[in-house]
């Protein structure tokens, strides 16, 4: 009866293990087809470039989804409000640019190994305020980028590197966006 009782608590203590551990990992022994949603917040350090401006720090806040189409790639897509800009300091004056963004990257997912993911993409992000600074209306960068994941939890870190002119301007030195972006989310499966 005492080795019954052994048996049975060693059986179950051994399934909750492998539980665990296959939880923990999921993404990495997802099935064939699977969809995601991850709300997102963060920060981003952003600055213009060309024109010799210091970062701005603003927040970043979304939601991504994605499609795996197998245990080691994926297709995701968001929406993530982004504040970007620079700041300048000159002679004791110092200025602000703020640029507010709908940010939609559209992100292929390389799982290298478990928790790890490298991903790149292309991102259009669509100007909600500009605070007076007549910035063109969309943006156009590509995000580069690597992500842990553990259990549920993504930690993401992203440089998007801006291919398109923030402000219409006749020189060849028009400032770009140049953003690092950090978010921490939670994945929801579907």
């Amino acid at each position: 009866m005492i080795l019954m009782a052994v048996i049975l608590l060693s059986t179950v203590g051994a399934f909750a293990q492998h539980r665990s551990y296959y939880r923990r990992y999921a993404h990495y022994r997802k099935p064939a087809s699977t969809f995601t949603l991850k709300p997102v917040i963060g920060l981003n350090v952003a600055s213009l470039t060309n024109v010799g401006a210091d970062s701005r720090v603003g927040m970043a806040l979304g939601l991504e989804g994605e499609v795996s189409t197998n245990r080691n790639i994926g297709i995701s897509f968001g929406a993530i409000y982004s504040a970007q800009g620079a700041k300048w300091n000159n002679d004791g004056f110092s200025s602000v640019t703020k640029l507010d963004y709908i940010n939609v990257p559209v992100l292929a997912n390389f799982y290298v190994a478990p928790g790890f993911a490298l991903k790149v993409g292309l991102q259009p992000g669509f100007l909600v305020d500009d605070h007076g600074t007549s910035a063109n209306s969309v943006d156009l960068s590509i995000p580069i980028g690597i992500s842990y994941q553990y259990d549920d939890f993504v930690i993401d870190g992203r440089y998007n590197w801006g291919i398109t002119n923030v402000y219409d301007s006749p020189q060849n030195d028009s400032p770009r966006n140049s953003v690092f972006q950090f978010t921490v989310g939670y994945k929801f499966h579907l």
